[in-house]
């Protein structure tokens, strides 16, 4: 008997320790779990740490909504001008609505990448077929990942799921016509640059044919006006001399000036000078010379006696 109840005794406590655990579950960090009973959904628990439920009746679900990365794989796509291009992805997810995920997924990680799979090859077919080679290399980066992510969420948004980035890592173009394509995109830059020089050299040109004929205009607008000062300065100094010498003794003295000015500068350095003897200056060595009707006398240089022979 005794020992009976010790059977019995040890199959409660075995009983009550398996109750107790199928009573609790954890919610871990970056988790949420599901509780579910007989098969349906009845709450989302999202706090961490240690909960209840009700056992045998009820059971959870743990599912993962930090961020995940998925890298798909790479893809061929045509561009609007028919030029064919690869385009490799990864796509950055997270999960936001539980219960669709769970309903719609069954919460399983593999199946959310093969719809995302889808979404996101479909979104970047889409995207680059509407753009031209060109345009497509110059949205690179920024421009086109959020057009493509833009467009694999619409198709995200029923089960759950929200595609934070959807980034191309690398555009490249198929090794059959790299060759080409890089030369030909070579050529054409070059003519574009040819272009732009061209045109730049154009307008240059025009702007040294403006500057040189303003330079042109203004340098004969300044000649002219020089001209016009100088023939005005003439002719206000002829006025002055007109009227400063307009009188026989202002004549007179002006003359007399003049000679002198003459005199001196015929007397520089070892010169002979030969004069007339009704010469002005003659007039100044040797005679006489009326200024303002006053005599002036201008005696002649001395004779300058040779020394005796011995």
């Amino acid at each position: 008997m005794k020992t009976k109840g010790k059977v019995f005794l040890i199959i409660i406590v075995a009983l009550l320790v398996i109750t107790g655990f199928s009573g609790c579950y954890t919610v871990n960090h970056n988790d949420a779990v599901i509780l579910k009973q007989f098969g349906k959904v009845v709450s989302v628990e999202y706090n961490e740490g240690l909960h209840f439920k009700i056992p045998f009746i009820q059971d959870t679900q743990a599912i993962y909504v930090g961020t995940r990365i998925y890298d798909i794989p790479q893809s061929d796509v045509i561009t609007r001008d028919k030029k064919s291009m690869i385009a490799d992805d990864y796509v950055i997810w997270t999960v936001t609505d539980v219960v669709k995920y769970y309903q719609t997924l069954g919460g399983v990680s593999a199946r959310a990448e093969e719809r995302i799979d889808a979404a996101v090859y479909n979104a970047t077919k889409n995207t680059i077929s509407s753009m031209t080679q060109d345009e497509v290399i110059a949205a690179r980066g920024i421009t086109l990942t959020n057009m493509i992510t833009e467009e694999s969420n619409s198709d995200m948004s029923g089960y759950g799921i929200k595609i934070l980035t959807a980034e191309i890592k690398a555009l490249d173009l198929p090794e059959d016509n790299k060759e080409a394509v890089y030369e030909r995109m070579i050529s054409e830059r070059a003519n574009i640059a040819a272009g732009y020089k061209a045109q730049g050299e154009a307008e240059a040109q025009k702007i040294r044919n403006e500057t040189d004929k303003e330079v042109a205009i203004t340098l004969a607008n300044a000649n002219k006006e020089a001209e016009t000062i100088l023939a005005e300065g003439e002719a206000e100094y002829m006025r002055i001399l007109s009227e400063a010498y307009n009188d026989p003794e202002k004549a007179e003295f002006y003359n007399f000036i003049r000679s002198l000015d003459a005199l001196k500068e015929s007397m520089r350095g070892d010169n002979t000078l030969i004069l007339d003897k009704d010469s002005e200056i003659a007039k100044l060595l040797y005679g006489n010379f009326e200024l303002n009707d006053v005599p002036v006398q201008v005696a002649a240089p001395a004779a300058v006696e040779e020394p005796a022979a011995e």
